[in-house]
């Protein structure tokens, strides 16, 4: 990679960073597509987020990705947003048009697009959400706005229900939006017949491998399991859900997806998937030491 400068700088902005996958598989994209592009990763406290974005127009930084904890209180800062930013109220993409920061959020994108790269229609399915944290707010979100039927399932009884509002004032009444807290009895009511199951929560996620909120005796062979987790890639919900034969998606294609979409926002140009994918592969990977 040659750096010079009339290099194009995009980054990711959060706390913290440093585990971030997105510096190496969007420079493998702009690598690959011979773009004079380069991604880094800045840590941003939360009381410095608004100096960080005066710095982002002062220094004509090209682009960024937000990430937790400024996707809402970014916002404040923005010139501008796109229409479904602004619907839900969160970013995770910003692009720099000379000088004017235009907000962007690709979260629910990266959700439809995994399913779709896999293979899965979730037009009119029942979907299960296990979380109401972020991760599920955006799928809620997105989901809502082709699924027949959404299930929110969540520890906390009153932030299952509370997203559910949200979603049902966001969307309207089209969709059969439900809520409940995340007990045996309620998943196995719920997971009997669901299309598509989607673990929003931490649980599963290294270095706590063997943790899981769903029994294998709840799983069928007639759903897709998403789990959201990508690191470890394989997480023991999903190695249970293919062993009763469910098909299985981990978060790794999740992120690519985002990640092609802030892409494709900065550039203009189709991501590559594909090579985002390998180097995303590689490098969780070599972290695991496998």
């Amino acid at each position: 990679m040659k750096v010079s400068g009339r290099t194009k700088v995009c980054a990711v902005i959060g706390d913290p960073v440093e585990h971030s996958l997105s510096p190496c598989f969007q420079n493998a994209a702009f690598q690959h597509l011979k773009l004079d592009f380069i991604y880094v990763a800045f840590t941003v406290k939360a009381e410095s987020l608004g100096d960080a974005i005066s710095g982002v127009r002062s220094l004509g930084i090209y682009g960024l990705n937000v990430t937790m904890p400024h996707k809402i209180s970014v916002i404040k800062y923005l010139d501008e947003l796109d229409e479904r930013a602004d619907r839900i109220k969160s970013v995770n993409t910003i692009l720099n048009r000379n000088g004017k920061l235009i907000g962007y959020t690709t979260d629910g994108i990266g959700v439809l697009n995994a399913l779709k790269y896999n293979g899965i229609d979730p037009k009119g399915k029942k979907v299960v959400i296990l979380g109401a944290g972020g991760a599920a707010r955006s799928a809620s979100y997105a989901l809502s706005e082709v699924a027949g039927e959404l299930v929110i399932l969540n520890r906390t009884i009153e932030r299952a229900r509370n997203l559910a509002s949200k979603v049902r004032r966001l969307i309207g009444s089209h969709v059969n939006v439900k809520w409940d807290g995340l007990t045996e009895e309620s998943l196995r009511r719920e997971i009997r017949e669901a299309d598509i199951l989607i673990n929003a929560t931490p649980v599963g996620m290294s270095p706590y491998v063997n943790g899981t909120l769903v029994e294998k005796r709840l799983l069928h062979p007639d759903m897709v399991v998403f789990d959201m987790i990508y690191h470890p890639l394989k997480t023991r919900l999903l190695r249970e859900a293919e062993e009763v034969g469910a098909k299985t998606i981990n978060g790794l294609s999740m992120l690519i997806h985002q990640g092609a979409a802030s892409f494709e926002i900065w550039t203009g140009m189709e991501a590559p998937i594909d090579i985002m994918m390998k180097a995303a592969e590689e490098e969780i990977r070599r972290r695991e030491g496998i």
